[in-house]
């Protein structure tokens, strides 16, 4: 097991990221030999951190960004959380799950102690029996079934399935996954924090579509320490409680709009086709059936305790906004 003591050499792909900048400065200023990996130069240097131009979708440029530097631990961030307007499934795909399995492979070739993946609870996918077995709440012995409809979700069980596969196949790997839930922070903007700055929030009648939440200093916080903490495995990275599309209007003192689910369908398919919306017919999925996740593994096992419940990071964010 990895001594939480002693320096290490880190790489950390997708370095320029939002993520991967706080976890890249957080490391080195713990001590650890970062080098931080991305398509691009940083817009600004660290102190002690080497930079690697990194693209995972090549073999051959994780290769390079490993070659020689006797890396121990990688921190995997590179992927496609919020598309741009002309990205493709196929660049998606590319990323999230070619790329991981090149940064996986180098690993290996380079005898790699622990990688570091950040997942997501999209990986468990939205189906209406979702966290059936727990009330709504979802645990990490849950199955992954992310939804072929959602390319993020579908990549992040593919991914998911290649690194149980490794488990059983090459031990010698440690590995920490985190299923992370819905990230909010002082500069989040992304297709989730957009819905909450409608008029009126969207909700689908009938659902109380929970989201739960996890302040963005707290993910960097469980990162950071999954690099050091000898405890490995699976852990889901949310805020105690969730709150619902209701809870979240009255917070934010705004209406909900509630529409029957086979009307939204209906309009959000009309709309796809007439390229109105950047959203189909399946999104009323997304909407309806959202994994909510248990933290209770990340509390006790892994031994972190997010500084913000749910409720809280919202109110900061809300705040902060």
């Amino acid at each position: 097991m990895i001594e939480s003591t002693v320096p290490r050499n880190v790489l950390v792909t997708g370095g320029n990221g939002f993520l991967g900048a706080s976890v890249v400065r957080g490391l080195a200023a713990a001590g650890h030999h970062v080098v931080s990996g991305d398509l691009t130069e940083p817009p600004s240097t660290v102190s002690g951190v080497d930079h690697v131009l990194l693209d995972v979708t090549e073999a051959g440029s994780v290769e390079r960004a490993f070659a020689g530097r006797d890396v121990e631990v990688v921190v995997h961030l590179a992927a496609v959380v919020t598309p741009g307007k002309n990205s493709s499934r196929e660049h998606q795909y590319a990323v999230d799950v070619t790329g991981t399995g090149n940064v996986l492979d180098a690993c290996r070739a380079h005898g790699v102690r622990r990688v570091v993946v950040s997942s997501s609870g999209a990986a468990y996918g939205y189906h209406p029996d979702t966290g059936a077995a727990h009330d709504g709440w979802l645990t990490e012995d849950d199955p992954v079934r992310g939804n072929e409809a959602f390319p993020y979700s579908r990549h992040k069980r593919l991914v998911e399935e290649r690194l149980a596969e490794m488990r059983s196949s090459h031990p010698e790997l440690e590995q920490v996954v985190l299923r992370i839930g819905t990230i909010l922070g002082a500069r989040v903007e992304n297709q989730i924090t957009a819905l909450f700055e409608k008029p009126r929030l969207l909700k689908i009648r009938g659902a109380d579509s929970p989201f739960v939440f996890i302040w963005d200093s707290d993910v960097v916080a469980v990162i950071e320490r999954a690099v050091t903490n000898p405890i490995t495995g699976v852990f889901n990275v949310a805020g105690d409680g969730a709150m619902t599309v209701d809870e979240i209007a009255a917070a934010l003192g705004k209406p909900t709009l509630a529409i029957p689910e086979p009307v939204l369908r209906g309009a959000l398919a009309l709309g796809s086709r007439l390229g109105v919306t950047p959203y189909g017919p399946e999104q009323t999925v997304f909407l309806r059936y959202r994994p909510v996740l248990d933290n209770t593994r990340l509390k006790t096992v892994f031994g972190y305790t997010p500084s913000y419940t749910s409720a809280e990071a919202f109110q900061a964010w809300r705040t902060a906004r």
